[in-house]
């Protein structure tokens, strides 16, 4: 027989199960009033061996939300140096930096003097390189246009002997067939001519 102890424990399991159905189906009513996105998933970690691999793996996981927009980082800005000042007041002389309490603010203004020396070179270097890249196409521009003008040349003197040649050949023909008619003209007259004299030697001979 059952003890009132084992009725009241059956009770309270059976009221606890009621209790938390009835609160893990208030909380999925109200996920899907307040319209949150579903849990995503975990996925395995996978760690690249190749870059191949990395790239693979970057662009899946690029293509998994194709409508998010990629993150494209801007172009770093160019360091430029501060730009100098009108009035100069901390004038150094030949012993700067030689008390205790100038001695950092001499550090900072060398260094930045420093730092702006090497900016101007570096832009002198990239002047010359651009200004080197330049000429080197306008020769190379040059080289190529001298090039195609001789082989233009080259091409349209060949195209004359052609024409020359060929304006040649149909005089060379013209002058056989009018030397050709002017001896079937001669043969002709010659023959007409005997015919001609023929009769008379025969009308002789009688």
């Amino acid at each position: 027989m059952r003890t009132a102890i084992d009725k009241t424990e059956e009770e309270l399991k059976t009221y606890l199960e009621e209790g938390s159905g009835k609160i893990m189906a208030a909380a999925d009513k109200k996920d899907e009033r307040a319209g949150k996105a579903p849990k995503k998933e975990s996925q395995p970690l996978i760690i690249a061996k190749t870059p191949a691999e990395e790239q693979r793996l970057k662009l899946e996981r690029l293509m998994r939300n194709p409508d998010k927009p990629a993150p494209i980082p801007e172009r770093p800005k160019e360091w430029n140096p501060r730009a100098p000042p009108e009035f100069v007041r901390d004038v150094m002389g030949s012993s700067a930096g030689a008390g205790s309490g100038e001695f950092h603010v001499y550090r900072h203004l060398r260094r930045r003097e420093y730092q702006r020396q090497d900016f101007l070179e570096r832009i002198s270097d990239k002047q010359k390189l651009d200004e080197e890249y330049i000429e080197k196409v306008k020769e190379n521009q040059k080289a190529a246009e001298e090039r195609t003008a001789k082989r233009r040349k080259k091409r349209e003197k060949l195209k004359q002997k052609k024409l020359m040649a060929k304006k040649a050949k149909t005089e060379g023909q013209k002058e056989e067939g009018s030397e050709e008619k002017s001896s079937s003209s001669a043969s002709e007259a010659e023959e007409q001519e005997d015919d001609a004299e023929v009769p008379s030697f025969i009308m002789g001979k009688r």
